[in-house]
């Protein structure tokens, strides 16, 4: 497998990035791609362990140590093939994905694990570059309609499977283009949307249908939808946020993050960045634009984050995080045991251009001057009760509220679950005790015959590794309900061959 001594002749190395200085001046993508000997190099540090758990860390099955020997041998077209296998988008997951798999490296136990992100990043674009990447179309169709609403990471995979399959697969988007939050959501620094645009192109060649500005259940009649396709897969995503309900929430300056993110993406792409989708939650008249503000981020997660880079873009006069959790340790503890999934100290990339990230701190009001706009946010300290190695408890710290100056909030608290009004509540589809659209975990069914639900509007707020699974078990469940067995790939069945 690749180098036998791989892993003891070279450590892990990160490819290149701008300074920050010129990155934050753009929209552009900074991070660079290996030179060919750095490459072979990272991809030889596979070490041929006898049980990979990265194929168990990696929610698709992705056969790992595979694609990096083929990598190694700079076999592309093998390593294009093995990793297309499982993952339909690795143009997606080897930029945006915080990579479970590496977590699970056997390397990872006492050295850095391998850079199975970026190895995922360099076959995807090597294959577009030397023209692998083709339609792929069903020989024989089967007459049978299924509509996919939603053309988030969830819909895409699910429509590209069903469409593999035979089926004459539509998506319908609510938006103007296709991508969901992918597209409106994620900033173009981290993935810029050719990657989405190419990739979309594909599939129409394949013989995918997309309608965009159709929002079913408002524009679009369900009972039309109901009437004209033999299955329909929900794949709308999570998008109602989590608010923060405190006094002088209704104050002028203070939005959820996705707001601002989306009207960014939006002037990236030459667009009126106030048409936003109807009945959307998050529509607005004002522009949001952070130049000049004392701007705070509430929430610490990676959408937090991309408010960070964003706003250092938009030459904020300060950018601070807040985080209502203490900070977590740099590594492992004895609580995070090898191979799950590390919460510890993360520093990405927009924290490197400039932030102040301020852990264990609760907001309790957001102040407003004598016009209703925000100025300020008054906050106070946490003190936590750790509890087998994690926060349990919090108390305010007495005598640590304070206010301070901001013009600017951006809420970036996750979201709990997906719209509802509209598509949700017409269908009469069962909800869980979260909100979610409820459907089984085995078959992706509803309550309501014919409808099936994928991704995060079944699973809840999530990563896009694990949307894309979802999408193609979906699409494999679908597939055996219209035709009484399926012959597309299964996670499962990955996982049993890849693991001998």
């Amino acid at each position: 497998m690749g180098k036998i001594t791989g892993f003891l002749e070279h450590t892990r190395e990160l490819p290149k990035k701008k300074p920050v200085e010129e990155r934050v001046k753009d929209y552009k993508e900074f991070e660079a791609l290996y030179e060919p000997e750095k490459l072979n190099e990272q991809a030889g540090r596979c070490m041929n362990c006898g049980v990979p758990f990265c194929h168990n860390g990696c929610p698709l099955g992705n056969v790992i140590p595979e694609f990096n020997d083929a990598v190694y041998r700079k076999e592309w077209k093998e390593a294009y093939e093995i990793l297309s296998s499982t993952n339909n988008f690795p143009e997606f997951t080897g930029r945006i994905c915080p990579a479970p798999c590496e977590s699970a490296c056997v390397l990872g136990i006492n050295q850095p694990p391998i850079v199975i992100e970026e190895i995922e990043k360099h076959i995807i674009e090597k294959a577009f570059e030397l023209g692998l990447v083709k339609p792929r179309t069903a020989i024989v169709r089967t007459g049978k309609k299924v509509a996919v609403v939603g053309s988030g990471p969830a819909g895409l995979a699910a429509a590209t499977q069903l469409n593999l399959a035979g089926h004459m697969v539509t998506v319908f988007e609510r938006d103007d283009e296709p991508g969901g939050l992918v597209r409106y959501g994620i900033p173009d620094f981290k993935l810029e949307k050719y990657v989405i645009d190419r990739r979309v192109e594909v599939m129409k060649q394949e013989g995918v249908i997309f309608k965009f500005n159709a929002n079913v259940g408002v524009n679009v009649k369900l009972n039309d939808i109901l009437r004209e396709y033999n299955a329909v897969v929900l794949a709308g995503g999570s998008t109602e946020p989590r608010d923060l309900p405190i006094r002088g929430r209704e104050h002028k300056g203070t939005y959820f993050a996705m707001q601002f993110l989306k009207q960014q993406n939006k002037r990236n792409a030459g667009k009126d960045p106030h048409a936003l989708p109807e009945i959307e939650s998050n529509i607005l008249a004002e522009e949001i634009l952070a130049t000049g503000k004392n701007v705070i981020v509430i929430g610490g997660g990676d959408t937090g984050s991309d408010c960070v880079g964003t706003s250092n873009r938009q030459k904020a006069k300060s950018v601070t995080q807040f985080e209502l959790m203490p900070v977590p340790p740099k590594d492992r503890t004895d609580f995070m045991p090898w191979p799950t999934y590390p919460m510890i100290l993360k520093t990405t990339s927009s924290h490197e251009e400039g932030a102040n990230r301020h852990w264990a701190i609760a907001t309790k009001e957001f102040i407003a001057d004598k016009d209703g706009n925000l100025k300020g946010l008054k906050v106070v300290d946490l003190e936590w009760k750790i509890k087998d190695g994690r926060p349990a408890q919090f108390l305010e710290v007495e005598g640590s509220e304070r206010e301070m100056p901001c013009e600017l909030a951006l809420l970036a608290m996750g979201f709990v679950h997906p719209q509802h009004h509209g598509l949700i509540d017409e269908l009469g589809v069962e909800l869980d005790e979260r909100g979610n659209v409820k459907a089984t975990e085995k078959d992706f069914d509803t309550n309501i015959a014919k409808v099936f639900a994928c991704g995060d509007m079944r699973r809840g707020q999530s990563l896009v590794v694990w949307a894309i699974s979802e999408g193609r078990e979906c699409a494999r469940k679908v597939d055996e309900f219209l035709m009484g067995f399926s012959l597309l790939e299964s996670k499962d069945e990955n996982l049993l061959i890849s693991n001998g």
